[in-house]
């Protein structure tokens, strides 16, 4: 790990911690060069995971991509970063095999996102089921008052 003050790539590691529900490690890191402390997290690289997109394509599950989509949803909305990790993780937790298809991938984000914030939900809603006019919004809306 570079040093982020320095560039020196030797450290040692100061402090371990499990984060997230397991979902993480934090490491507390000191520069062996100008010792500077840092701090670092690791989480399980989920790179065996391929999305099968609409159209048939095919790419690496990422998921900073995914956390990309919902922080935008969740634009200006009273959700916390700690929830939309705990989102993250619950959903990459929930990808069972070696391929999920970008429908069922969207699914598990809406289900999730539906609990913690609404707006945000019609949001992310909005782009993944693609709508193209108003009447999708308040049949969106309507089927999300139902569900209540």
């Amino acid at each position: 790990m570079k040093c982020p003050k320095c560039g020196n790539d030797e450290d040692k590691v100061l402090d371990s911690r499990s984060v997230r529900e397991g979902a993480a490690i934090r490491r507390r890191r000191e520069c062996a060069t100008c010792g500077f402390r840092f701090t670092t997290h690791e989480e399980v690289d989920r790179d065996e995971v391929i999305v099968v997109k609409r159209d048939g394509r095919r790419q690496p599950f990422d998921r900073r991509k995914l956390e990309n989509g919902v922080r935008i949803a969740c634009g200006n909305r009273p959700v916390s970063d700690e929830q939309i990790r705990n989102l993250l993780d619950s959903v990459i937790s929930a990808i069972d095999g070696e391929e999920i298809s970008s429908e069922k991938l969207g699914e598990l984000v809406m289900e999730r996102l539906h609990k913690i914030d609404q707006v945000a939900y019609i949001r992310f809603a909005s782009v993944y089921r693609n709508f193209t006019d108003v009447n999708q919004f308040l049949s969106a809306i309507t089927d999300m008052v139902k569900k209540r």
